[in-house]
Order: structure tokens, then C-alpha cells, then sequence
């Protein structure tokens, strides 16, 4: 099953994640399939950008977001 999920990136103490599309038996580290964004928690607003239009397509093909992928793609929409 395939499933979007936050990809942890930066150095220590300073993560900024990728949102990716990937098989959901193997590590978030692991090869994926497409990156669709990205999330920078420590900006003020924090930073969001993803791709609707990607998503949606994965989403299309049996894709499934994880917990905070779903609320983070949520307020991205507002």
C-alpha cells in the first residue's frame, strides 16, 4: 500500500520534512516514489507547500496520508 508521509531532512535539532510518497513497509528513509512538498515547522508562520495536484493523483491510485500529512494538507487548503 502506497502512503504519504513526512520525510525527516536538516541537522540536528533543526528538522524540515519532505512530504513523499512511498511503500508503506519500508522506512520513510527508504527510496520513494515522488516528492510532493515539503513542511519547515520552525518558520513563524510555519511553511507549507504541496503539490494538490500530485496528491491528489496519488491519492487516485490507492495512496493514503498519514495522520499528519491529512491536517497539514487541511490547513494548507485554507
Amino acid at each position: 500500500m502506497l502512503m504519504i508521509r513526512l520525510r525527516r531532512m536538516g541537522s540536528n535539532k533543526r528538522p524540515v520534512y519532505r512530504v513523499v510518497v512511498s511503500d508503506r513497509r519500508q522506512t520513510p528513509t527508504a527510496a520513494v516514489l515522488e516528492e510532493v512538498g515539503f513542511y519547515n515547522p520552525r518558520t513563524v508562520p510555519a511553511e507549507v507547500r504541496v503539490d494538490r495536484e500530485r496528491v491528489e493523483y496519488w491519492i487516485g491510485r490507492g495512496a493514503k496520508l498519514s495522520p499528519t500529512v491529512k491536517s497539514l494538507f487541511e490547513k494548507s487548503k485554507s
